[in-house]
């Protein structure tokens, strides 16, 4: 894909804009999009756009960023489009202290696993209990791959974590893995749960990023990685969920829609044990990847 143009086509020409992402990295697979962000100051949503063949995801960023989760997808991004070079400067700013950002972006997953571990804790008062365990896991799998020295791209995340170095640390993905439920995809399964996906991503997000989830389970179905088609429509269902998770226990409906969605357990019981377990393995990291980080 020619990307000048295609700044041309979306408009974006005169703006600053860079190629993160997959994309920008050299480890893409065919399903996977283009990673646009155009530094607009904008807080609009993600927009996805089809040209092509090809399925673009513009995203809109701002100079004057402080979150380090975001600051992470900007390192090593590529410059499409500078006319000022205030991108120049600004990415060169990311790059003397990814070491810190990274750091800082571990730590918070982290902190988001126990967040979400005890709200898990909560399950005779709370039906998205078994939801908000199924976060907490996908947290520390984001820490550990962080802490790895890859970027967490969820399309590749599991390739990633499979080539893990042993460590201490690193074994543990073996209990995060129980908890998603990575055992229990099948061929009979993983269609009701792309179904799902689809409905929520398009009654939440409304932009289209069902399109990039359609063609990434279709990939990954015809390669038979059942596995990784897992773990990827369950991120994409935590990244969804954790955007509404402040005003979702006035949609008590959507748990519905999730049960397939995120395949979740239904006994209260098992999921407030699995959640102490997890509660106390973020805990444990925290301590460990503290001491060498």
């Amino acid at each position: 894909m020619d990307i000048k143009k295609t700044l041309d086509l979306l408009s974006l020409s005169n703006n600053m804009v860079g190629l993160g992402g997959c994309k920008n990295h050299g480890t893409t697979l065919e399903c996977c999009e283009y990673n646009l962000t155009v530094f607009d100051e904008k807080n609009s949503k993600d927009e996805i756009h089809v040209v092509g063949d090809d399925l673009i995801k513009v995203h809109h960023g701002k100079l004057d960023e402080s979150n380090s989760d975001v600051l992470i997808q900007y390192d090593n991004m590529s410059i499409i489009s500078d006319p000022e070079w205030n991108l120049k400067i600004f990415l060169s700013k990311i790059k003397e202290k990814s070491g810190k950002i990274r750091n800082s972006c571990i730590k918070n997953h982290l902190i988001d696993s126990t967040f979400y571990a005890t709200k898990a804790k909560q399950g005779a008062s709370d039906p998205f209990a078994s939801c908000w365990l199924k976060c907490a896991a996908y947290s520390i799998a984001d820490a550990l791959v962080l802490y790895n020295g890859k970027s967490y791209r969820p399309t590749h995340a599991l390739e990633s974590i499979r080539k893990f170095k042993k460590s201490k640390a690193n074994e543990s993905f073996s209990m995060i893995a129980d908890v998603i439920g990575l055992e229990r995809a099948t061929p009979s399964l993983l269609p009701r749960m792309l179904k799902s996906t689809i409905g929520f991503s398009d009654m939440i997000e409304a932009n289209e990023n069902s399109r990039i989830i359609q063609r990434k389970y279709a990939y990954f179905v015809d390669n038979s990685l059942l596995s990784d088609c897992y773990f990827y429509l369950g991120y994409m269902n935590r990244n969804i969920l954790v955007s509404i998770k402040d005003v979702i226990h006035k949609k008590p409906e959507l748990i519905h829609i999730l049960k397939t969605a995120l395949d979740i357990e239904h006994d209260i019981t098992k999921t407030e044990q699995l959640a102490s377990n997890i509660h106390k393995l973020a805990h444990d990291l925290t301590n460990l990847l503290s001491e060498r980080t």
